[in-house]
């Protein structure tokens, strides 16, 4: 379908519904074909609204049936919004949910049984442009439109699809949490320099910026992370030698991150029963 044809209703316009919202209107979706329901009617997307025309709705009553519901609203809120959502579904609408934790049968169980329903795991650096995405759609989403979904997916950072629902768990882990995990990582550097002695604004702003460094070489380089590492290390200098404290069998790095993602995957699942 082609995105200046295709009508759109976004359901809450939080950090990571109005990031995924300000990408799409950069593309070719109409603005006058966007309506975003929020009952709390946040100042700037009052302000976006005004300057681009999408319709901006405190309730979801006399809104037309769209091609596309985008669910952009916390888990816990699922039970008392979905239910008033039901009408807006039609024959030919697909459901899309960026919710943790609520499975596709959850939706169908709201909004008709035969609701397409795609679940995608977006993370924050979409408020930047630089986000990842990845999805799971039912069976009744058709080619045609996963091609249109992934197309408005990509438009604020990278999109991959998963072969099982059940995956989206292990992409909640990795690229959905993911960010916190590197944000840790500057605070933990920061923290290392000042047992140094550095001062702490000054070990704040080398481990910041290192990561943030780090970040841009490696997406700007066509080279695998371990190729970008091994470039930093000198054979018995002093990166090899902390890396030989990161790199250890026991209570290395590689054990520790597959036992948060691990807890962060259970934990989606348990968030979905």
């Amino acid at each position: 379908m082609k995105l200046n044809a295709l009508s759109l209703v976004l359901v809450g316009a939080g950090k990571m519904g109005g990031a995924m919202l300000t990408g799409w209107l950069g593309m070719d979706l109409e603005a006058k074909n966007v309506t975003v329901i929020d009952p709390g009617q946040p100042e700037d997307m009052k302000a976006l609204s005004q300057k681009t025309g999408f319709a901006l709705v405190a309730s979801p009553d006399g809104i037309a049936q769209p091609d596309i519901l985008v669910i952009a609203i916390k888990p816990q809120m699922m039970a008392k919004v979905l239910p008033g959502l039901k009408a807006l579904v039609g024959p030919q609408t697909v459901v899309v949910s960026i919710a943790a934790g609520t499975p596709i049968a959850t939706f169908q169980s709201y909004l008709g049984a035969a609701a397409g329903v795609v679940r995608v795991m977006p993370n924050t650096p979409a408020q930047v442009g630089r986000g990842m995405f990845a999805a799971f759609a039912s069976a009744e989403v058709t080619e045609d439109m996963r091609q249109t979904i992934a197309a408005l997916m990509s438009s604020t950072g990278k999109f991959t699809w998963v072969g099982e629902e059940a995956l989206i768990d292990a992409v909640t882990a990795i690229s959905g949490s993911g960010p916190a995990y590197v944000f840790y990582m500057v605070e933990a550097l920061a923290k290392a320099g000042e047992a140094l002695g550095l001062e702490p604004d000054a070990a704040n702003l080398m481990a910041r910026q290192t990561i943030v460094g780090a970040g841009e070489l490696l997406n700007q380089s066509e080279l695998h992370a371990a190729t970008l590492r091994e470039n930093v290390t000198s054979p018995g200098g002093t990166t090899a030698a902390a890396l030989a404290i990161l790199m250890a069998e026991q209570g290395g790095l590689d054990e520790l991150m597959a036992k948060a993602t691990v807890a962060a995957r259970d934990r989606s699942i348990e968030l979905a029963k």
